[in-house]
């Protein structure tokens, strides 16, 4: 378990810094209002040659990956709450990175994502594993 958990964290902090990264691209696009097709597709040209946007979806996709490893190594039920810890992660990037002011109501909120991620580590350390239905799978060697 401690391996899944290694593998979440650093899935995680590829997150928050995906979206760091597209938050801090997509404030460098115009602002949203009615606009013709013309300007919509320059808009979009903008988005998909963007640096910050491109490097978002990449460390996006990097978290991705780790997530399809975590499911198919374990319950869903287990993995999906405990990518809840992402918020946490990525509510001290926008604040440390972002430099975006975070309220108290909102590290409140935090720590009550945090209680809940410990809750579910914890339960599932306490709860009896049945044996796994699922075939091992196959290697082939080529």
């Amino acid at each position: 378990m401690i391996k899944l958990i290694i593998v979440l964290l650093i899935g995680l902090v590829f997150e928050a810094t995906g979206v760091v990264f597209l938050s801090k691209g997509l404030k460098q696009l115009d602002d949203p209002q009615p606009m013709s097709v013309a300007q919509i597709l320059k808009i979009v040209r903008r988005g998909i040659t963007n640096t910050n946007i491109l490097a978002g979806v990449f460390f996006e996709a990097i978290f991705f990956v780790a997530l399809l490893i975590l499911l198919a190594r374990s319950d869903v039920s287990f993995v999906w709450p405990l990518t809840a810890l992402g918020f946490v992660i990525t509510t001290l990037a926008a604040k440390f990175i972002l430099h975006e002011e975070v309220t108290s109501l909102r590290w409140i909120g935090v720590l009550l994502i945090m209680i809940g991620a410990a809750l579910i580590t914890w339960t599932e350390r306490t709860s009896p594993r049945k044996p796994s239905s699922r075939p091992e799978a196959i290697i082939m060697k080529i």
